[in-house]
């Protein structure tokens, strides 16, 4: 008898994936994708799709172009993956023939006591439109051999700090000026050399040459000296077509000629020039490329990382395109989005959960969202808790960290408006949360300074000192707060903008605010350190005003202090303080109505359509109107193209 075997059946029914697995796009956290061609493929097979949250068409042709054009080049990691380019090959040459045009070295014997320095080359995807500018190889010294004291002695140069650039944008925008942005052409290669410095022969070109080196007459890129050389020539050249060096801040210079008036923003080899007169403007870009071989780039429209968008209504700053390289660089384009930076009651501290394998790429990816803040100040709050914990972050830090990554995900084209219209009148919201560190029960000083209606300063700090009362570090808070508003006060004075009446700081502690205007001196304040009493001479000489407001009311509270508020009123206070989403898709009018009136309708079930016009909106909505995004409330630019 033949030996039976069992028969399986299989079912055939058809397996279908659980739709929860696509809410996320199974990416390494940290992983090293940066491209932008699959930004949009990375986002698909996710109910999540980046379309959802990002649209153009509030822009004009015109800047669409230019958005589109915007990109990333992969840049050779290696010298010998760029000569093999020839794109990358002839940037190298065609640096070559500036250095030498330029009589940068002259090729000499090395002396006996002397030891030459390394250089390489930098292959850098340098502009941020599709064009064969965009490849450029700079020669870069080795600088960081170089001995101090002998190969350089002083190094430091001033950059224009991100408040005066929002500053002088706001200013420009309110008076109606021209923006320009110009870029020097190899600019430190101008700077004069003082030091005896050899290098060897650069990559590439190393032929024989009886074993001479270059003997550097000029500064070179990577010198430590270099940035500082290169901004006493440039400030020598504008000093001597009569511009005036602001004492606020170094690197702005301002000139005035009759009715003429110019300003120029300095940040290493990017210049922003804003005037009210187009020939004066013209006649100093003429002065300009004679000393230095500058590039005209046109009207001001990215400028360090931040997309500028003007329009009549104001000034969109955005950091769209940085945002979208964060999210692909950490695979979280298709994550499911959050609609708050950081959990409301979050309990994190120096043990939460184990250590991350990389801590590098934790420490990379908080140093980049601190560059966010420049235009999202909403994400303030969260950054500076966690770049607490960069020395030995643990899994609880970077869940967190991935948590601000999905609510970028969000709003990614979100930023901040600065409007034209404007009275030019500075006003300061301070805030502490008293000994709200864990670890040294010191308490968090926040503020956000207005100009007008425009955002242009906001910080969430520290203090150094533990307060034993709320007074007290809310006190703490409103000197810190004087001291920003009297600086950008001289800072406008600078840009030829009078400030007559007094600077108003508002403040939610009745008790901080009564030691500031009266000269008590008790058990629970004789302690305070002099330099925080300096407000109460600045409230005697009427520089500025102390207002109380509630609490709820406060718009520092936008920048995390406020543990209980919903979406609509966190949004709506944005709003409020200028923060706007230029870049936010439009949805129909029945969820316009609900938004309106701060309703959340989740049952909606509507198709996307056009947002509504300006004329639609309510006059308590003055800066910014809403739409709707997966049933949620979202903001956006008032009407017209940018």
């Amino acid at each position: 008898m033949s030996e039976m075997h069992p028969t399986f059946s299989r079912p055939q029914r058809t397996h279908k994936r659980p739709t929860y697995l696509t809410d996320y796009i199974c990416h390494s956290a940290l992983g090293n994708s940066n491209s932008h061609s699959s930004l949009q493929d990375a986002s698909s097979g996710t109910s999540h799709h980046l379309s959802h949250f990002i649209s153009y068409d509030r822009f004009s042709p015109k800047h669409r172009a230019f958005l589109a054009a915007t990109t990333n080049l992969d840049e050779p990691k290696s010298f010998s993956q760029a000569i093999n380019d020839p794109k990358w090959r002839d940037a190298m040459a065609k640096e070559i023939q500036a250095l030498e045009t330029n009589q940068t070295w002259t090729l000499e014997h090395l002396p006996p006591d002397k030891k030459p320095i390394g250089c390489k080359w930098r292959p850098r995807g340098g502009g941020v439109t599709r064009s064969i500018e965009c490849y450029k190889a700079r020669l870069v010294a080795k600088g960081y051999t170089q001995i101090e004291g002998l190969d350089f002695h002083e190094t430091y140069a001033p950059v224009a700090k991100l408040v005066t650039v929002r500053c002088l944008l706001a200013v420009a925008v309110a008076k109606n000026w021209e923006l320009h942005q110009l870029d020097v052409n190899n600019a430190f290669l101008h700077g004069d050399l003082d030091e005896e410095v050899y290098m060897s022969l650069p990559p590439g070109f190393s032929k024989n040459q009886d074993g001479r080196v270059c003997r550097l007459h000029k500064s070179l890129y990577g010198l430590r000296q270099a940035s500082r050389n290169w901004f006493a020539k440039f400030s020598d050249a504008l000093k001597r077509y009569d511009f005036l060096q602001s004492k606020v801040d170094y690197s702005l210079f301002t000139f005035n000629k009759g009715d003429a008036f110019l300003a120029i923003l300095v940040y290493v080899d990017d210049l922003i020039i804003a005037g009210n007169n187009s020939k004066e403007c013209q006649l100093l870009k003429q002065y300009l490329d004679n000393c230095f071989h500058i590039k005209d780039l046109g009207t001001l429209k990215y400028f360090l990382g931040v997309e500028v968008a003007r329009s009549p209504s104001g000034i969109f700053l955005c950091q769209r395109k940085y945002t979208l390289d964060i999210l692909a660089e950490c695979g979280m384009l298709g994550a499911k989005p959050a609609y708050f930076p950081m959990e409301q009651q979050h309990q994190l501290s120096q043990n939460s959960g184990s250590p991350v394998d990389d801590p590098a790429q934790y420490r990379r990816l908080i140093g980049r969202l601190i560059y966010l803040t420049i235009t999202r100040p909403e994400i303030t709050y969260s950054v500076h808790i966690l770049s607490q914990f960069m020395q030995k972050p643990c899994q609880g830090h970077l869940d967190a960290a991935m948590r601000i990554l999905r609510y970028l995900k969000s709003c990614p084209g979100q930023g901040i408006l600065l409007s034209a219209s404007n009275d030019l009148q500075l006003r300061a919201y301070c805030d502490a949360d008293w000994a709200s560190c864990p670890m040294t029960r010191r308490s968090l000083t926040g503020y956000f300074v207005m100009l007008g209606s425009s955002p242009i300063s906001w910080k969430d700090k520290k203090q150094t000192t533990v307060s034993r009362s709320s007074a007290e570090a809310e006190y703490r808070s409103m000197a810190v707060t004087t001291c920003e508003l009297i600086w950008l006060r001289n800072l406008l004075c600078s840009l030829g903008v009078d400030h007559p009446k007094p600077m108003r700081l508002f403040c939610d502690n009745q008790a901080a605010l009564h030691i500031a205007a009266n000269p008590v001196f008790h058990e629970r304040t004789k302690h305070i350190e002099i330099d925080c009493h300096f407000i109460r001479e600045r409230l005697q000489s009427h520089d500025i005003e102390t207002y109380h407001v509630p609490s709820d009311c406060l718009s520092c509270r936008c920048l995390g202090h406020t543990p209980y508020i919903g979406h609509e009123c966190y949004c709506k206070r944005l709003c409020e303080d200028g923060v706007l989403g230029g870049f936010d898709r439009g949805y129909c009018k029945g969820c316009w109505n609900a938004a309106r009136g701060f309703v959340t309708n989740r049952f909606c079930g509507c198709e996307r359509s056009d947002p509504p016009s300006y004329s639609d909106l309510t006059p308590d909505l003055r800066i910014g109107s809403m739409n709707r995004v997966s049933g949620r409330t979202r903001y956006r630019a008032p009407g017209g193209t940018w």
